[in-house]
């Protein structure tokens, strides 16, 4: 499928005002004019985010219930079982509620879930579970929203139950003491962007300021959440929930804590992924941090992790990094095998891929590495992705999205046909009895059709400047650093060069391209770029048209400037 480019449009006025009131790289200016910021107060904020005028976490619905219960449980010595997620999100959230009241002396267990055993979040063998541990409170993070029936049962066991998530509620809410879910209709706090990991730390907030008015810190140093921020930045960038508002203040904060390197199971795990800890960016935590986290819970138990990021022990901690690190190996290898056999399959019945939605399952398939694979098949077929791993039981898998595409509506709409799901519009996780499979592809295939336009199946990149080569340095560079973390909702600037003429090449890696270009007949601009994963290493072009790129600092020489293709 042909990209369409289209072209970023700033408003020149704005533009003129940013460069002037700011004294920036025009360049700067029009990035920002592009992501509607337009006056000089709201680029300063946004080049410059501070921590002075965080949100009330108090706005959050429910927040003063749960605060005023966990106090009760550490007054009463209760015990307090934090229950999260197997994923990089919900790993983060129990480490860092954790952290915080184990910090309070509070008679703390944590628990994760195994992801094929278990699934995904409160069950009512859980609570069984939880009353044999003489369990007084459970608080949920990153999950819990739909967790109606476990719930229930909760009450039956005389357990109170606070629910912290921001996954979407389904119609009705768990009869919980607390249900702090800033996707709730009733919740005003405008908090919706906020990951899992967000949630717990909004709920930490609001616990050590219900605390400092109880006179709790006088006796105990009150602790600096500062300190916390390393996890809110790997969970919320793991998650990819917007890196807008408070999420990018809170990021940039993140940020500073993990370069000074001051979590051991976080430095470890740094340097298993061969990353320098004092330069490490957005990039670097989607693409070798959170896999590695993630790996734990799809191919053995996330537990492990949680333990990763709370244990201050350097031997168990370098011996998890080495497991966690053959984990991900094992699950690339897995993911690559499913993406192969799925290729082949489409070579066979290439049909498949004349319908708006790719559905697809088999009894092979390891269903806990179905989300990535979704996620790469999306992106090339490009049209929203289901697969179903049918070996056990019922059929389990993830779907992954495109564009506008809801795919968490389009499943609500199949809601009869579903055993559970939840999730996001653009990522879910569901399981359905096998003979419902035809019937689910074709209500949801129904839906799509229905619902969406064949504009929503287009595939477009902004362009968000055209340059010259001689324009590309290392001051451009640096300035666009300053838009810095990437992610969603503020998206790395894509840019368009014409008429380049490859003066070098080599192939690194099987499928990796690594050139000198120089703009056609001009040699005094040359730029070092790089093309990843490219399809046909044997049939290299020697001249381009046209490239869509990125632009970045090269890590090892700090004075030097690389670009990344993105399209041709």
């Amino acid at each position: 499928m042909d990209t369409i480019l289209t072209y970023s449009e700033p408003d020149k006025a704005a533009v003129d005002l940013l460069i002037e009131r700011l004294n920036c790289h025009p360049l700067l200016a029009r990035l920002l004019s592009a992501r509607n910021i337009v006056t000089a107060r709201e680029a300063e904020s946004f080049l410059n985010p501070s921590l002075k005028n965080l949100p009330d976490p108090f706005m959050l619905k429910d927040m003063d219930i749960a605060v005023k219960r966990i106090y009760k449980a550490l007054e009463n010595r209760e015990k307090i079982l934090v229950f999260g997620d197997f994923d990089a999100d919900g790993i983060t959230a129990t480490a860092l509620l954790v952290d915080f009241l184990e910090y309070c002396h509070a008679d703390i267990a944590w628990y994760i879930p195994h992801r094929i055993k278990e699934g995904y979040g409160l069950q009512p063998d859980h609570i069984l579970m939880a009353r044999d541990q003489d369990v007084d409170l459970i608080i949920t993070v990153d999950c819990g929203v739909t967790s109606l029936e476990a719930v229930k049962d909760a009450g039956l066991e005389d357990i109170d139950v606070i629910i912290t998530d921001h996954h979407e509620p389904g119609p009705k809410l768990p009869d919980a003491l607390a249900v702090i879910d800033p996707k709730r209709d009733d919740c005003k706090s405008c908090l919706t962007y906020l990951a899992g990991v967000g949630v717990a730390f909004f709920l930490v907030m609001a616990l050590r300021k219900f605390l400092r008015e109880k006179g709790f810190w006088e006796e105990l140093t009150e602790p600096n959440l500062l300190e916390s921020l390393d996890l809110f930045a790997i969970g919320t960038i793991g998650d990819m929930v917007p890196l807008v508002h408070i999420n990018r203040s809170l990021c940039i904060a993140g940020f500073k804590r993990i370069r000074q390197g001051l979590r051991p199971g976080l430095r470890s795990l740094a340097d298993i992924s061969r990353l320098d800890i004092t330069k490490i960016d957005s990039d670097d935590i989607s693409y070798k941090i959170v896999p590695r986290i993630n790996a734990a819970g799809r191919i053995s138990h996330a537990r492990i992790c949680v333990s990763q990021l709370t244990d201050t022990d350097r031997g168990r901690i370098e011996k998890t990094a080495a497991l966690l690190d053959q984990l991900n190996t094992k699950r690339r290898k897995i993911e690559q095998e499913i993406v192969a056999d799925i290729e082949k399959r489409l070579v066979k019945t290439p049909h498949l891929l004349n319908s708006k939605l790719l559905f697809l399952w088999d009894d092979k398939w390891d269903p806990s590495v179905l989300g990535i694979a979704a996620s790469k098949l999306s992106k090339k077929y490009f049209c929203p992705v289901v697969l179903l791993s049918t070996g056990n039981g019922d059929a389990v898998g993830s779907c992954r999205s495109i564009n506008r595409i809801n795919i968490h509506q389009a499943l609500t709409e199949c809601e009869p046909l579903l055993v559970r799901f939840g999730g996001h519009a653009m990522a879910s996780g569901l399981t359905v009895k096998k003979d419902n499979l035809h019937r689910l592809n074709q209500q949801l295939l129904t839906h799509i059709e229905t619902s969406y336009s064949q504009q929503d199946f287009q595939k477009f990149l902004t362009i968000d400047a055209v340059l010259d080569p001689q324009d590309i340095d290392i001051h451009m560079a640096r300035e666009i650093d300053r838009l810095r973390p990437f992610g969603m909702e503020n998206p790395e600037p894509v840019f368009l060069c014409e008429n380049l003429n490859v003066a070098s090449s080599c192939i690194i890696g099987n499928s990796h391209r690594k050139m000198t270009l120089e703009r056609s007949g001009v040699s005094k601009h040359p730029i070092e770029a790089f093309h990843f994963n490219i399809s046909d290493p044997a049939n290299l072009p020697v001249y381009y048209p046209k490239i869509a790129f990125k632009i970045k600092i090269n890590k090892f020489r700090t004075n030097t400037v690389q670009i990344i293709i993105e399209d041709l």
